[in-house]
């Protein structure tokens, strides 16, 4: 291997980010490079960039004027900045970073290798051309230096984009039209993973649950004579759920005008089909919901998780929501107050409106004031820590199944890892009368004895062998989805 072609990725964003970063690491290791243990010992520097909202946008901009020095350290080195961002500004970055040398966006992972040779020879260019093809799936298979996540969890793509076009987001704008993988493909890939030690998956797309949608559609008006490869979302859980060997399957994020009454099944039916959802409100208002074309009212939203929880009374939901939309009120922010109090959300990523190019809600007037934004975050974040708290409090003295990530942040004598319901379960690392430290990647019967707003505090059970990661010969055993 030649030491003068190593790489580092910064990723910076949601989990189709990371995985983006994931399989371009793929490919330049199938193009002779490998990966550097930090920045310091690179040759080759890729910012993979978020826009959801200006304050990551600015913080690339800051990066890129602190990496001149980095690049003029070394004769060769490379930077390239990708993702949402990337596809937004294109040329712009390059003619507003002269130590900036590629530049690729959202749909042309697979021209990186290409690019960054380019680059080594002095060309500069940026690449953010859509493809509504699937084309852009097609990657090799998994390198064998291409290190797998310690805690044997992988994501896999099923669709990419969105048709729904919310007036407050970039996405449509960055990520493209929807366009759905394959269901073979999928089942193949995850197949692999599993193969390979993987014991967790998570579907990945921008409307998760929108999955296989257009296809169908086209379909049905040809005929009505559906090809084995046009299924829904729910078939396609079925299907996943089906590889002998798979423990936990998540998908993320999902969008709430798509669950029909077979994917709500599933979650009280599928074995390996997580207890937890992630489901996007952004508001509990529905004036303000109008205005975001989020499709769904506050009721509606109320009536699909009590659908959810009487399949599966232990789900756990979390959510998106936003502060501060055009046009807010105090009365439209005490509705999301009251339905975050309803919903019993298990927790919740809050933000603030931020503006975003090319968005309806970019151009709406009566912007609420900062001060008066800020003020309701932190409302809204008080009232979800308590009831975060709430939650992990109703849970102590349950025993739950973690799958180890490795130490945890409190330090000392810890490890950590997460459950079944997608939470951190925070724990000694030795079992009693073992004296052998647990591992990422192993599974761990863990009894839970304190709880904090941010994580469960458990005590391995004592009885428990400290290596469990599943006998990858002996299947699993499924329950069969119900269908129609």
């Amino acid at each position: 291997m030649n030491p003068s072609r190593r790489f580092s990725i910064r990723t910076h964003g949601c989990q189709m980010n990371v995985h983006d970063s994931q399989k371009v690491a793929n490919l330049l290791h199938h193009e002779g490079w490998t990966a550097a243990e930090d920045a310091d010992s690179a040759d080759l520097l890729i910012i993979n960039t978020c826009s959801i909202r200006d304050k990551a946008e600015h913080r690339l901009y800051s990066e890129l004027g602190t990496l001149r020095e980095w690049r003029d350290a070394r004769p060769g080195r490379v930077i390239g900045v990708a993702g949402c961002v990337a596809q937004q500004q294109g040329d712009a970055l390059l003619r507003r970073f002269p130590q900036l040398d590629f530049v690729y966006g959202t749909h042309n992972l697979r021209r990186v290798p290409s690019m960054v040779e380019a680059a080594r020879n002095g060309d500069r260019a940026s690449a953010t051309d859509e493809s509504s093809t699937h084309q852009r799936f097609d990657l090799p298979t998994p390198h064998p230096e291409l290190a797998l996540d310690p805690a044997r969890r992988a994501y896999v793509t099923v669709m990419e984009g969105c048709d729904m076009f919310c007036s407050f987001c970039i996405v449509p704008f960055t990520r493209g039209r929807e366009i759905s993988r394959r269901a073979d493909a999928i089942v193949d890939e995850a197949r692999a993973l599993v193969d390979r030690g993987i014991s967790e998956i998570t579907l990945l797309g921008q409307t998760v649950n929108a999955y296989g949608r257009h296809a169908l559609r086209r379909a049905g008006a040809a005929g009505g004579v559906v090809p084995p490869q046009v299924i829904g979302f729910a078939d396609l859980l079925g299907e996943l759920d089906a590889i002998a060997g798979l423990r936990r399957l998540r998908y993320t994020s999902p969008h709430p005008a798509f669950f029909d009454d077979q994917l709500v099944r599933a979650h009280g039916e599928l074995e390996s089909l997580c207890p937890h959802v992630h489901l996007p409100v952004q508001a509990g208002s529905d004036r303000m919901l109008e205005r975001m074309r989020r499709r769904y009212t506050g009721d509606e939203y109320r009536r699909l998780v009590a659908r959810l929880r009487d399949r599966r009374p232990d789900l756990a939901i979390t959510t998106d929501l936003i502060v501060g939309f055009p046009g807010e009120t105090e009365a439209d922010f005490e509705q999301t107050l009251r339905l975050v109090d309803d919903i019993q959300f298990t927790d919740s990523f809050i933000f603030k409106y931020s503006p975003r190019p090319k968005t309806a809600a970019a151009a709406m007037p009566e912007a609420v004031e900062e001060e008066v934004a800020q003020v309701r975050l932190e409302r809204l974040q008080q009232q979800q820590r308590s009831l975060t708290l709430e939650a992990h409090r109703a849970r102590v003295g349950e025993r739950t199944e973690v799958l180890v990530e490795g130490p945890s942040r409190r330090g000392g004598s810890q490890r950590t890892g997460r459950d079944p319901y997608n939470r951190v379960v925070n724990f000694p690392i030795t079992l009693d009368g073992v004296g052998e430290a647990v591992e990422a990647g192993d599974w761990l019967d863990v009894d839970l004895v304190d709880a904090t707003p941010h994580s469960l505090i458990g005590e391995p059970v004592s009885d428990a062998a400290p290596n469990l990661r599943p006998d990858w010969e002996q299947p699993l055993p499924k329950r069969p989805l119900t269908l129609p």
